[in-house]
């Protein structure tokens, strides 16, 4: 990590750079303060009406949801990442990278998919009446799948990558003899996995559950589509069924306290776990799974990976193939290209702008700054919904101020320059996103040697010429990573997109949800399979990052076993 006092003093040019942070970190930050302003004045307060008849009902339901996801992607997750890193059984190395596979799988996406395969009308059950002679509902129980239970189940098989990644990262850089000294003092595998291993990994999976729950706040497209009323569809339909945006605000709120108490929690869950490494997991493949212990480890993590990712993956493929002349359309190309425009606008602005605050918070890293970078990544923490209703506000007021300018001193009306046009969604889409992109450059800008800076500096180059001649080339790679991931997250973006969108602009997913939620799941299908398969880019890369990781371990793991010669 690099020292404040090894990184030049700021002079003029440093200090435009800190204003430069300071207004990004402001202008991320207005949603958030906007929400707030519209819920606390209110051109029409239904705060006591929410409170009396559906704020229990959203928040019990919200509660319940996060629960169960929870509890399922808590223990796909963590026994997933421990079985492919600290055992051997038929199909481990595939199942290693394989596993990150329903990543690239929207939440959405896989509910229209079993839905269409499970309803009574779907072929599992036809099959099962075929069978057994059944004829209606009632000679037979079959769970139902638009329930709270059916989300959950939804949720978590696309959202438990979240922990296995993290998890399985904190299992590889576990020391290996400290679990041979639990199995030396008479521990079973079962008993040093949960009294070594599980407590040393405790913060990597602390920080993925709460990423698995803040997606959970954030998800529209299924919890609407089971008719699981969750804070997440109380904004929309507070918004655009009743009328009332500064209820829909005042919810919003209510969401952003969970978003606040995860991120509380989450920091506290960490705040006294500190180990540390010592070597490489050496002693990672000494459980050798035998027998019917080794059939179960591979089935266990083939189901995770067929039901995750292999049915939708073939359902969607055989819908889009068998349909794919109808839907081939200029109408379809033209959504398409809305979608790979809209988020590749966002990316480079992610990019641009993460650039700008990594590169500011290097020049000058006191705790202003910090603070200001941090709070520039809090976007990534509100929900879809929530960063709708804080983009609109401010943009909605900057249009009306403006065309009554225009009105009083020239007789023009502008309409929503702003808040009416695709601008709003690639704003929400960057404020949301920033922290992705930021993360991923900042962590290559910390790799970057200090006199590097003042080899530059030394040579007559200004703050500008080195970001540019020396830091750009060096963190090109961390910087297109982070562009790419928000790039997919983009185009799977279904909440903000819904409300923020032009009439008559439609994307990849706004398409996706509008056929699907009307049961036309095969017209839906082709949009679903190309935001499949571009969200396969970010957990390739994921997968070879991985794999760098365990070669640069095997690596040090030779070196350090070779004698010194």
């Amino acid at each position: 990590m690099i020292s404040p006092s090894s990184l030049p003093r700021p002079n003029a040019s440093g200090l435009r750079w800190i204003l430069l942070v300071a207004t990004t970190a402001l202008l991320v930050a207005l949603p958030v303060l906007s929400v707030f302003w519209l819920a606390l004045f209110p051109e029409e307060n239904i705060w006591p009406h929410l409170l009396d008849t559906v704020l229990f009902h959203y928040i019990s339901a919200t509660l319940i949801l996060a629960l169960g996801v929870g509890v399922f992607t808590l223990l796909a997750g963590v026994g997933s990442a421990w079985l492919v890193t600290m055992c051997r059984f038929p199909g481990r190395r595939f199942f290693e990278w394989a596993l990150l596979l329903p990543f690239a799988v929207p939440a959405y996406v896989i509910a229209y998919v079993y839905t269409d395969l499970l309803e009574y009308a779907g072929p599992v059950q036809k099959l099962l009446r075929d069978w057994f002679g059944w004829q209606t509902a009632r000679d037979y129980w079959f769970p139902e799948i638009r329930s709270m239970g059916g989300a959950i189940a939804m949720l978590s098989l696309v959202l438990y990558p979240y922990i296995y990644m993290l998890a399985r990262a904190a299992f590889l850089e576990q020391c290996g003899s400290i679990r041979a000294a639990s199995r030396a003092l008479g521990c079973t595998p079962w008993q040093s996995f949960l009294r070594v291993s599980l407590p040393m990994a405790r913060p990597a999976i602390a920080v993925g559950l709460s990423l698995v729950l803040m997606e959970t706040l954030n998800d529209f497209g299924t919890v609407d589509f089971f008719a699981v009323r969750t804070l997440s569809v109380g904004i929309y339909d507070t918004w655009l069924s009743r009328g009332n945006l500064g209820g829909a605000a005042q919810i919003a709120c209510s969401t952003l306290l969970f978003v606040v108490l995860l991120i509380a929690l989450e920091r506290r869950a960490r705040a006294r776990q500190r180990h540390f490494v010592q070597s490489p997991s050496q002693s990672r493949d000494n459980y050798r799974l035998r027998g019917w212990r080794a059939l179960a480890a591979a089935i266990f993590c083939g189901l995770l990976l067929l039901a995750g990712f292999g049915v939708p993956l073939l359902v969607l493929g055989d819908y889009a193939l068998g349909n794919f002349a109808s839907y081939w359309s200029d109408d379809f190309l033209a959504i398409a290209r809305n979608s790979l425009l809209l988020s590749a606008a966002a990316a480079l602005a992610t990019a641009l702008l993460g650039l700008l605050l990594a590169y500011g918070k290097r020049l000058n890293p006191s705790r202003p700054i910090k603070t200001l970078v941090g709070f520039a990544r809090l976007g990534y923490a509100m929900p879809g919904a929530v960063m709708a209703i804080g983009v609109l506000i401010p943009l909605a007021a900057f249009d009306n101020a403006l065309d009554a300018l225009l009105r009083e001193h020239f007789d023009i009306s502008i309409g929503l320059l702003l808040s009416g046009s695709v601008f709003a969604i690639v704003f929400a889409y960057t404020v949301r996103f920033l922290a992705v992109s930021a993360g991923a450059i900042e962590t290559s800008l910390d790799k970057v040697t200090p006199s590097m800076d003042r080899a530059a500096r030394s040579l007559g180059r200004n703050s500008w010429q080195t970001l540019w001649a020396v830091h750009f080339p060096l963190v090109r790679t961390g910087l297109l990573s982070g562009a790419l991931v928000v790039f997919v997250d983009c185009m799977k973006e279904l909440p903000a997109t819904l409300l923020l969108r032009p009439f008559g602009f439609d994307t990849l997913a706004t398409h996706v949800y509008q056929f699907a939620s009307d049961e036309m799941l095969e017209r839906s299908a082709l949009g679903a399979l190309m935001i499949v398969l571009v969200g396969l880019l970010p957990v390739i890369l994921l997968s070879r990052s991985m794999g760098r990781r365990r070669g640069e371990e095997k690596m040090e793991l030779v070196e350090s076993e070779t004698p010194a010669l």
